[in-house]
């Protein structure tokens, strides 16, 4: 499980293989490696990849990535020297800070507008139809790791506003238009949803 809370940001420093199976190596910032493990879990980008090797030295860790993660998520379009956020798996008492992730990628969006002014920075997303209902005035979404709450939603795009402490932490201050980011539907709002609309189809079909 993550929080959503991203810890920093990791450099793609090598990748090999090819578009059905990719080992991606990232060089994290110094101490974030501490205590890890082969099988733990890493959030990058949002998505849970699990450790299959690491320097001694703490600051390189590799990660397979399958056909299915590459084709779904943004991590097939890294290149060496690309920057991507992280998280390690949350601990069982730890601080909760965003909104309970899986780490399990819903689909990619594109970013078709951003706006920025001197303390704020608005990124608006194109909505495609499977997600428009998982989306709500206010309510979660993990976008490249990070939880978000969600600004407006039209039947075009929907939003999200970031401070400048997210801005430093996390790759979005570097993003442009055009430009595709991992996003995590809300558990509990994607339940809820599913659930409602199985309710009203036994109904209609009784």
């Amino acid at each position: 499980m993550f929080t959503g809370i991203v810890q920093g940001q990791a450099i793609l420093s090598n990748k090999q293989g090819n578009n059905q199976l990719s080992t991606l190596t990232f060089k994290f910032p110094t101490g974030t490696l501490k205590n890890i493990k082969e099988g733990a879990s890493v959030a990058i980008n949002g998505t849970c990849l699990t450790v299959i090797s690491f320097d001694l030295d703490g600051s390189n860790a590799s990660f397979d990535a399958i056909e299915e993660t590459l084709r779904l998520t943004n991590l097939g379009e890294l290149e060496i020297g690309h920057q991507v956020n992280f998280e390690r798996a949350a601990k069982i008492g730890d601080e909760i800070g965003g909104h309970s992730m899986s780490g399990h990628i819903y689909c990619a969006a594109e970013i078709i507008k951003i706006i920025k002014t001197e303390k704020n920075c608005s990124l608006f997303f194109k909505l495609s139809k499977k997600i428009q209902p998982y989306l709500l005035n206010k309510g979660y979404v993990g976008l490249n790791g990070c939880s978000l709450t969600i600004g407006e939603v039209t039947n075009e795009y929907f939003n999200v506003y970031l401070i400048p402490e997210t801005l430093k932490i996390t790759t979005f201050g570097t993003l442009s238009v055009g430009q595709k980011v991992n996003l995590e539907i809300d558990s509990q709002t994607q339940a809820i949803v599913d659930t409602v609309e199985k309710i009203l189809a036994s109904k209609t079909s009784a």
